[in-house]
């Protein structure tokens, strides 16, 4: 799990597999966002910042994530439920996962 602060070496704490058929990167952490994009099982996102928020008393854990980062003229950011996403430390992790889901 991601720490909840963002590590001052770098400019990311991690990276997510989506892990669920689709889901919505939203503007917003909480069910209030509106939709930035869609993404599909298997993507790659990078991990910005992470967040808990407390909701009628369950703690939901919130990221912020950015999808087509690798040097993408339209990369796309906003927040996604972390439980949407397999988070690895490292990209080839991320890679290795994402390929092992969409075989």
């Amino acid at each position: 799990m991601p720490p909840l602060t963002h590590p001052l070496a770098r400019e990311y704490i991690g990276f997510g597999v989506v892990n669920v058929s689709f889901t919505h990167l939203l503007s917003e952490s909480g069910s209030s966002g509106v939709s930035q994009a869609y993404l599909r099982r298997g993507t790659i996102v990078r991990i910005i910042e992470r967040v808990q928020i407390n909701r009628r008393g369950n703690t939901e854990s919130w990221v912020l994530a950015e999808s087509n980062y690798q040097g993408a003229a339209s990369s796309s950011s906003g927040w996604l439920l972390e439980s949407v996403l397999d988070v690895y430390e490292n990209e080839n992790r991320a890679n290795t996962a994402s390929k092992m889901m969409t075989q």
